[in-house]
């Protein structure tokens, strides 16, 4: 793990992304109290904008209201989630 100053990053911004890229995890140290970290978007994560978020949101409203959804409990939806 390396560590360095926002100045650092902004010095040798693609230098640190090829590291990045090639596995090595970085943090971004910002004052004393905030620190980041920098990680490759891969193909499995999700992104999506927000019509695209409200368009599905729209969907699953409308199957529960068409009797399609189905009730969890809030352990059921952490069990299914893995929390």
């Amino acid at each position: 793990m390396l560590v360095i100053s926002t100045r650092e990053f902004r010095d040798n911004q693609k230098n640190y992304l090829d590291k990045v890229d090639d596995g090595m995890e970085i943090l971004i140290r910002r004052d004393k109290e905030k620190t980041y970290k920098i990680i490759p978007v891969t193909k499995d994560d999700t992104l999506m904008n927000m019509e695209e978020y409200y368009s599905m949101l729209n969907r699953g409203l409308q199957n529960i209201k068409d009797g399609k959804g189905k009730e969890y409990t809030l352990e059921e939806l952490r069990i299914k989630m893995g929390l």
